[in-house]
């Protein structure tokens, strides 16, 4: 007789086991009843990095196909670097294999619809990291925005004052065609959360950026890097709402790299990360509640994120376990892309982009 146990156990294959391949499998390990059993990478110092957190169990790939063709692989987590997203999805659409594909979706918007309409006929859950949504200060920043609180929602703003991009295998990382821009690689995460948290259309984007700090001293083979490190952009929404996204990267000393404020008619909510406070206000000045949501230790040193990556895994079990919908859909990883894109637009053609120019 089978055991309960192994009906229940979601066994994983990571397909690139970079900084965020091996944070997904730290944050498995600590989830209950999943395990990774396999992974791939094609570059000797990321498959040892792998092999040294999977343990020797683990089957070891060069060729992430010789994964995808696994029969003991149930769901595979695709983290591998962003203009590769198209074609390794491809292959993964041509299993019945559960597909988490980490952020962005893809660097280009027709290779996003590409991948839309293939993700339709996949018979397993499909779905986008985008472990923002799930750091707890933020979860319960859009609680109380949801809740109606805080009244009809008008103005959203989102800071992100960071370090500079990290070092990538290959220095994929340091251009536009391989990321598909700052905007796109690494803000999708925020224009996700300003789709999310006002559940509204976008209909417009104005954006002003720059690459005026770092990278501008390195040399790829003569080649400058291209990647924006500060940038405004402002976004119109059909309901009325404006959201702003605030970007610097070259701001490592700020006290919170993240922090969001949502105001209504009736109200103001804010959080800090990774302080992990969420302050909520009244029109008064007298009503002000502040609130330090709590994680745990063991989760939080399971990676990068203030937990999120866990949060995200246990919604994504759920949804395998139960044959669910996803919590973020392709759908969604797609309009995320778009804003990005929007973005990088109205910075070179200085001029607001309508929205239905991408045809969304």
């Amino acid at each position: 007789m089978t055991s309960e146990k192994s009906t229940r156990l979601v066994r994983y294959g990571l397909i690139g086991t970079g900084h965020m391949g091996i944070e997904h499998m730290l944050n498995i390990r600590i989830s209950e009843d999943a395990e990774v059993v396999a992974f791939a990478d094609p570059n000797e110092t990321s498959r040892k990095w792998g092999r040294d957190t999977a343990g020797p169990a683990a089957r070891e790939y060069q060729d992430y196909r010789d994964l995808l063709a696994d029969t003991e692989v149930d769901a595979v987590i695709i983290s591998t670097p962003n203009y590769t997203h198209v074609d390794v999805l491809a292959d993964a659409f041509q299993t019945t294999k559960h597909i988490l594909t980490e952020k962005p979706l893809c660097t280009t918007l027709e290779d996003c619809f590409k991948v839309e309409e293939a993700a339709a006929k996949h018979t397993g859950v499909v779905w986008v990291a985008m472990e923002y949504r799930y750091v707890p200060a933020t979860s319960r920043l859009i609680e109380e925005v949801h809740s109606g609180r805080l009244g009809q929602l008008r103005m959203l703003a989102i800071r992100e004052h960071r370090e500079p991009f990290l070092k990538k295998t290959g220095d994929w990382n340091r251009f536009n065609r391989n990321t598909g821009g700052t905007l796109v690689e690494k803000c999708c995460h925020f224009f996700d959360l300003m789709n999310l948290i006002t559940r509204d259309r976008p209909v417009r984007v104005y954006a002003s950026g720059g690459q005026d700090v770092n990278h501008l001293d390195e040399r790829y083979d003569s080649e400058v890097p291209d990647i924006l490190d500060n940038a405004y952009t402002i976004v119109d929404f059909s309901g009325g709402c404006r959201a702003m996204l605030d970007l610097c990267m070259f701001a490592e000393g700020s006290r919170n790299h993240n922090e969001i404020a949502a105001v209504g008619g009736r109200g103001k909510v804010e959080c800090f990360i990774p302080e992990s406070k969420v302050v909520i206000s009244g029109r008064e000045a007298e009503s002000v509640e502040t609130l330090h949501i709590p994680v745990e230790d063991r989760i939080l040193k399971a990676g990068f994120h203030e937990g999120s990556t866990y949060f995200e895994h246990q919604g994504f079990l759920k949804a395998v376990r139960g044959g669910g919908r996803p919590e973020v859909t392709v759908r969604d990883g797609l309009r995320a892309v778009a804003l990005g894109i929007a973005a990088h637009r109205s910075i070179e053609e200085r001029r607001p982009v309508e929205m239905s120019e991408l045809g969304l």
